[in-house]
């Protein structure tokens, strides 16, 4: 096994930090949208009368609310999600190597993603916890919080430290569900494509893709690396979901909370049907798509620039 310097952490660091800021500038709107659609707090319809869809939820909050608030409570999110994706990525490189795990299709790489679930889950679930309450703040007859550091101090200074951990099991497991399948996603898929784009070059040497930023799209890591990542992330928010439609409810509550998972998730079943757990799925989909592939073009982009083109 490779020593800590060997596996050069901090240019897993750089290359996560940028993932981090990347993926949540661009995420953020539609994490909005899939808290209300989660929550059922949104009071937009469908033009036929049905559930709320991406659009009309989106549309309804930049008219009643204005378009600000579409990044509303954005600020712990950038700052814990650049710590979450920096520790995350630093995690990942680390396992990866214990395990020896290879690339492609490699079963290690899941074990790899899965293992970073702890540390990652005491990071997220508080982001996760004000996010969430800033989000459903803005529907609020009279709305309690002037921005999220006065969310989340007003209720520290109320409900005591530990409440900013409500929820912190689900969330947690609903870690576990994710990164797994994100990395084990990531690693097979962006092999596969890489592998294929090497036998386009081949057969047709005038492509001449080069490296990251190379002028051949149909060979170029340059697309390899955003679609394997948004293939991975969508594919893995699809597995995950339920998990985080019951972390949502858990942690959209009035504090102090009056329902704990297991009746979040009764509750859910029984007033929404089982399709009642994929509430808001498209958006979190389309979400994860996006930003997965922002955020592995930004970390992978991060790494070839500091190795100067390796």
């Amino acid at each position: 096994m490779k020593s800590l310097e060997e596996l050069h952490l901090g240019e897993e660091a750089a290359g996560g930090l940028s993932a981090g800021i990347i993926g949540t500038i661009i995420g953020f709107p539609l994490d909005l949208i899939k808290t209300r659609l989660q929550t059922g707090s949104s009071s937009s319809s469908s033009s036929k009368g049905g559930r709320p869809s991406i659009l009309s939820v989106g549309k309804d909050i930049v008219r009643s609310e204005g378009i600000p608030a579409l990044y509303k409570g954005v600020g712990p999110p950038l700052i814990s999600l650049s710590i979450l994706n920096t520790t995350t990525f630093i995690q990942y490189a680390y396992f990866r190597e214990l395990y020896h795990a290879g690339p492609g299709w490699d079963s290690r790489n899941f074990l790899a993603g899965i293992s970073c679930a702890p540390a990652s889950g005491l990071v997220s679930t508080v982001e996760n916890f004000t996010k969430t309450q800033m989000q459903l703040d803005n529907l609020k007859p009279r709305r309690e919080y002037t921005g999220s550091w006065n969310c989340f101090a007003t209720l520290v200074r109320t409900h005591g430290p530990g409440i900013v951990y409500t929820g912190h099991v689900v969330n947690t497991i609903r870690e576990v569900s994710f990164l797994g399948p994100y990395f084990f996603f990531y690693e097979g898929f962006r092999e596969a494509l890489l592998r294929q784009q090497e036998r386009l070059r081949r057969e047709a040497p005038e492509a001449t893709g080069s490296g990251l930023w190379g002028s051949s799209l149909a060979t170029s890591a340059k697309i390899a690396i955003p679609v394997a990542g948004g293939l991975s992330g969508a594919l893995s928010w699809l597995v995950s979901f339920p998990l985080d439609c019951v972390r949502a409810g858990v942690q959209g509550q009035g504090m102090p909370p009056e329902r704990g998972a297991l009746r979040v998730l009764g509750d859910l079943v029984r007033t929404r049907g089982i399709t009642g757990l994929y509430a808001g799925s498209s958006a979190s989909i389309a979400r994860a798509f996006l930003v997965s592939g922002s955020r592995f073009s930004a970390y992978e982009g991060a790494l070839w620039l500091i190795r100067g083109g390796r």
